[in-house]
C-alpha cells in the first residue's frame, strides 16, 4: 500500500478541487439560473420614484446639518424603454474609440454608456455591450456627481439640476464639454468634463461666489443600480460593492445579499475609490483626494430596489472672490488588466487594480496573466499563451518534479521487493511496515517525496483558474478550430457526434473534445503508476480519469486546455526519468485487474 501513497494522495487532492469547484460553483450557478428564470417571469411593470431617494440627515462638518445623499429626482412615470428614456431629456453626445453614449444634462449623469470593443456573444455581429441605463428604465444604472446644500447656500447641483452646455457640443477624448448653472444667490457651478480614449471620466467643478455672504457646501457621488448581474453568482468571484477607502485604507468588499440585509457605513478617509462591479464590467467614484469623505454601500426599497454605491465630503466654505476647485473621476468601462493599471500609477489612485478579482493568491495570478499576456502579443493566441505558460511553470517546478517521478520511478523499480515483503509477512501489518521502510531506506527512498509538487501546484492551478475565468481578456478568446471562448465550457458534445446529429446534448450529458483528450491524457498518465493492490483502490484508481473528464466538461476550455497540456508534459517527463531509473513502463499490463481482485502471491515451496 505505501507504493501508492503517494499517487493516491494526489488523486484525492484533486478530487478536492473538482468537488470544491462542483459545490461551489456549479450548484449555486444552477440555483442562481432558475432563481433568475422564476423572478423574470414574475416580473411586472412597477411605478417607481427615482432611484435618487434622500438619504438620513447626517452632522456635516461645519456643524450645520446636509443630507449624505442626494434628495430624490422627480417622481418618473414609470418604467419606459432605454430609448424612449434618452429620448426625453436633453443630452450630449459621448464619443471616444472605446465608448458609445450620451450625457444626461438633468444632473449632469452618465447614464447611456455602451462599450464598443464588446459584444454580447462571440458573434461580432452581435450587440455591444450596454454598461449604463436612465434611471427610468428596468435595467437602471448610473452615475453621478454634485453638491449637497446646506442653510445657507441655496440651490446646489443635484439629481433633477438642468445643467447649460457652456461649450462643446460632443464628448470627445479631444473635446471635452463645459456645463454652467447658477443658483439664485449668485453662486456660480462650471463642470469641465473630459474623458480618455479608455473609461475615464475626469469632472472639474468649479463653484464660484458671487453673493455677499459666503456659502457652505459638501460634493456628493452616487453609483446606482436596480438590478444585480444577470451571471450567476460564483464563490470564487466577488460581484458587488467594493472599494478601498483612504490613501492606506484595506481593500473591502460587499456582497450584494450582505447589502441588503444591513447598510454597510466606511469610516471618514482621505482619498481611495469605491464603486460596484461584476465580472468584466465596472463602476467606481475616485472621489476629491483631498478632502476627506464618508462613505456606504446600501440598498434602498422606497419604489424600484435599487443598489448604491455613495460618497460626501466634508463640509467646505466658498468665501465672496475665493472660488472653490473640485475633481472628481468615474471609471465606467470594461477592466482591463493594462487600463486598469495604467490609471492606478497614472492618477494615485490606491489599489485599483483590486477592481479586478485576483484572488487569495494574486501575488501568484497577477505574474501568470502577465507571462500570458507577454505571449499572447508575440502569438497572438491566447491558447497557446496558456500552453506556453504551461511550460514555463513546469520548468520551474523541474527540480521539484524531478524528485517526485524518481520516487515513483524507484517505488516501481522496488515493487517486485515489495511484493516479496507483503508474501512473506502477511497479515503482520506492523512487521511488514518496518520491512518497508528498512526497504526505503536501503534504496534511498523517500515514499512522500511525491506529495509535495502536487500541493505546491494548487495554488497554481487555482490562480490559473482565476486567469482564465476573471479577466476580460480571456472573454472570447479564441483558440482553434471549434473552441471561440477559452473562458467558456468546450461547445461540443459526444451525445450528438460533436456536432454532426442536428440536436442539442442534454446539459447533464454534454462533454466536448478536449475534456475527453484531458481525460485520455489523465488515463495515460496513471497507467504509468502501478496499481493499488487493494481493490477499492484499484476501482478509484481505475475510474478517477472518467469522472474527472465528466466533472470538468463544465470548466473553461482555456483550463481543461491547459490540464490535459499539462499531463502530456508530466507523461513526457515521467517516461525519461523512469526510464532514466530503469523502472518498467507498463501503460496497460493493469488493464486485465481492472475490476478483478488479484490474489495474494505465496512463496514457492
Amino acid at each position: 500500500m505505501e507504493k501508492n501513497r503517494n499517487y493516491m494522495v494526489a488523486i484525492a487532492l484533486s478530487a478536492l478541487i473538482v468537488l470544491a469547484w462542483q459545490f461551489l460553483y456549479m450548484n449555486p450557478r444552477l440555483a442562481e439560473r432558475r432563481a433568475a428564470e422564476a423572478q423574470l417571469a414574475a416580473q411586472t411593470k412597477v411605478e417607481s420614484s427615482e432611484p435618487g431617494a434622500a438619504a438620513p440627515a447626517t452632522p456635516a462638518a461645519s456643524g450645520t446639518t446636509t443630507t449624505a445623499a442626494p434628495a430624490a429626482d422627480a417622481a418618473s412615470a414609470g418604467i419606459v424603454s432605454r430609448e424612449e428614456a434618452i429620448a426625453s431629456t436633453k443630452r450630449v453626445e459621448i464619443d471616444t474609440p472605446s465608448i458609445t453614449g450620451s450625457l444626461n444634462l438633468a444632473g449632469a449623469r452618465l447614464d447611456d454608456v455602451r462599450l464598443k470593443g464588446y459584444h454580447e456573444t462571440v458573434d461580432d455581429k452581435s450587440p455591444i455591450i450596454t454598461l449604463f441605463n436612465p434611471a427610468n428604465t428596468k435595467d437602471s444604472y448610473f452615475a453621478e456627481v454634485g453638491f449637497v446644500k446646506s442653510d445657507n447656500s441655496g440651490a446646489v447641483p443635484g439629481p433633477t439640476t438642468v445643467w447649460d452646455v457652456a461649450e462643446g457640443d460632443k464628448l470627445t477624448p479631444t473635446t471635452p464639454v463645459t456645463l454652467r448653472w447658477t443658483n439664485e444667490k449668485g453662486v456660480v457651478f462650471t463642470r469641465k468634463i473630459e474623458v480618455d480614449e479608455h473609461y475615464l471620466f475626469t469632472l472639474t467643478d468649479r463653484v464660484e461666489n458671487a453673493g455677499q455672504e459666503p456659502v457652505t457646501i459638501a460634493s456628493y457621488g452616487r453609483i446606482t443600480r436596480a438590478n444585480k448581474p444577470t451571471t450567476p453568482s460564483v464563490y470564487v468571484l466577488h460581484e458587488g460593492f467594493l472599494g478601498v477607502i483612504g490613501t492606506d485604507g484595506s481593500y473591502i468588499e460587499e456582497a450584494y445579499k450582505k447589502v441588503e440585509d444591513k447598510p454597510f457605513e466606511n469610516e471618514k478617509a482621505t482619498g481611495g475609490w469605491l464603486g460596484i462591479t461584476d465580472k468584466y464590467w465596472g463602476a467606481a467614484l475616485v472621489p476629491p483626494q483631498s478632502t476627506a469623505f464618508t462613505s456606504r454601500f446600501s440598498r434602498f426599497t422606497d419604489g424600484s430596489p435599487r443598489y448604491q454605491a455613495d460618497y460626501r465630503g466634508d463640509d467646505v466654505t466658498v468665501a465672496t472672490a475665493q472660488p472653490l476647485e473640485v475633481k472628481t473621476r468615474i471609471f465606467a468601462g470594461a477592466k482591463e488588466v493594462p487600463i486598469i493599471g495604467q490609471y492606478e500609477k497614472q492618477y494615485s489612485i490606491p489599489r485599483f487594480d483590486l477592481m479586478i478579482d485576483w484572488g487569495w493568491f494574486y501575488f501568484i495570478t497577477k505574474p501568470m496573466f502577465a507571462m500570458m499576456d507577454y505571449f499572447y502579443r508575440f502569438i497572438g493566441n491566447f491558447g497557446l499563451a496558456i500552453m506556453l505558460t504551461t511550460v514555463v511553470v513546469k520548468v520551474l517546478f523541474f527540480p521539484i518534479a524531478n524528485r517526485q517521478y524518481a520516487s515513483m520511478a524507484n517505488m516501481k523499480r522496488v515493487q517486485p521487493k515489495m511484493e516479496e515483503l507483503k508474501a512473506k509477512f502477511g497479515d503482520d501489518r506492523m512487521a511488514l511496515q518496518q520491512a518497508m521502510m528498512e526497504l526505503y531506506k536501503t534504496e534511498k527512498i523517500n515514499p512522500l517525496a511525491g506529495c509535495w509538487p502536487v500541493v505546491l501546484q494548487i495554488p497554481v492551478f487555482f490562480a490559473l483558474y482565476k486567469v482564465i475565468y476573471v479577466t476580460i481578456e480571456m472573454r472570447h478568446a479564441p483558440f482553434f478550430g471549434w473552441i471561440q471562448d477559452l473562458s467558456a465550457p468546450d461547445p461540443t458534445s459526444f451525445v450528438n457526434l460533436f456536432g454532426l446529429l442536428p440536436f442539442e446534448a442534454p446539459t447533464m450529458l454534454h462533454l466536448g473534445i478536449w475534456p475527453i483528450i484531458m481525460g485520455i491524457t489523465m488515463f495515460v498518465q496513471m497507467r504509468m503508476n502501478p496499481a493499488p493492490a487493494d481493490a477499492t483502490q484499484a476501482m478509484v484508481f481505475n475510474w478517477m480519469p472518467l469522472i474527472f473528464t465528466f466533472m470538468l466538461a463544465s470548466f473553461p476550455a482555456g483550463l481543461v486546455i491547459y490540464w490535459a497540456w499539462n499531463n502530456t508534459l508530466s507523461v513526457t517527463q515521467q517516461a525519461v526519468i523512469m526510464k532514466r531509473h530503469g523502472a518498467k513502463i507498463e501503460l496497460f499490463d493493469n488493464l486485465k485487474n481492472l475490476f478483478r481482485r488479484k490474489a495474494p502471491k505465496t512463496p514457492d515451496a
